[in-house]
């Protein structure tokens, strides 16, 4: 399997560079075209006594949008040094919206972690935990200061569901270019065939595989994860997210959650 296209959200944050930078290393190692894309919705105008003063507001927030989706190219342009093959799509809409669709072009999404202490991306970032249920696409989630993802040691945490299938088939790119594969299962939901049987699938595609299993304490399930892969010293963490949409309203288990925001390295999720 490989990787042709790779896909980057652009916002005005203090993380944009780097993650623009971290997107632009994997589309080098994968030899892939690099897309980056912002957008920017347009705020409607206050209730206003007049048309005229409403359009005039409209005109000015249609400014600003322009304004800010200008400075996101100029963002992505001086950090794709190198690259021989990029492309670039804007809009004046919703960031997230807009993503999910020009997501069908790519192979991989790149967007920002938003955790709890994390800089704010401003009104062009996006989510990445509703993005991941629209995407259709595995979506890599990347803390910020990351600029490039080594090819060392990779996590799989392993739940015999269709989204973890999905993560790993997706991830098999970046497997296949990692050192060691360490496939994890937490507590009594995982048994020991299901980590045999993903770590044979693993070792038929030539990869270093190993199993392990955590115990569950009183922090949960995604902080053993987390614990893990920092004890382990990984580069990588591949992941289902568990969740679904419904009008708008976004619902993820508490593992998601808890991944989504706090993980210190990057992240390979599928729905």
């Amino acid at each position: 399997m490989n990787v042709a296209s790779i896909m980057v959200s652009v916002d005005l944050g203090p993380a944009a560079a780097d993650r623009v930078q971290l997107a632009s290393s994997l589309a080098g190692r994968f030899d892939a075209e690099l897309i980056g894309v912002a957008a920017r919705q347009v705020t409607p105008p206050p209730h206003s006594t007049s048309v005229y003063a409403a359009l005039q507001v409209t005109d000015v927030e249609v400014a600003n949008a322009g304004r800010d989706l200008e400075q996101a190219r100029a963002i992505f342009d001086r950090n794709v040094e190198g690259l021989t093959r990029t492309g670039w799509r804007s809009d004046l809409a919703d960031p997230s919206t807009y993503l999910a669709g020009q997501a069908r072009a790519a192979d991989v999404v790149v967007v920002g972690r938003w955790g709890a202490r994390d800089p704010e991306p401003g009104p062009m970032g996006v989510l990445p935990g509703p993005f991941v249920v629209e995407a259709g696409r595995p979506v890599l989630v990347a803390p910020p200061g990351i600029e490039t993802l080594r090819s060392g040691r990779v996590v799989v945490a392993w739940k015999d569901t269709l989204e973890a299938r999905r993560a790993v088939l997706h991830a098999l790119p970046f497997l296949e270019r990692s050192e060691r594969v360490l496939v994890i299962g937490v507590g009594g939901e995982t048994d020991t065939q299901g980590l045999d049987d993903v770590a044979a699938y693993l070792s038929r595609h030539g990869l270093e595989v190993t199993t392990h299993r955590e115990v569950v304490d009183d922090a949960g399930t995604g902080e053993a994860i987390l614990r893990f892969v920092a004890r382990e010293d990984a580069d990588l963490l591949v992941m289902g997210a568990y969740g679904h949409s419904r009008l708008r309203e976004w619902m993820f288990g508490g593992v998601t959650r808890d991944i989504l925001r706090n993980a210190p390295v990057c992240c390979l999720m599928s729905n």
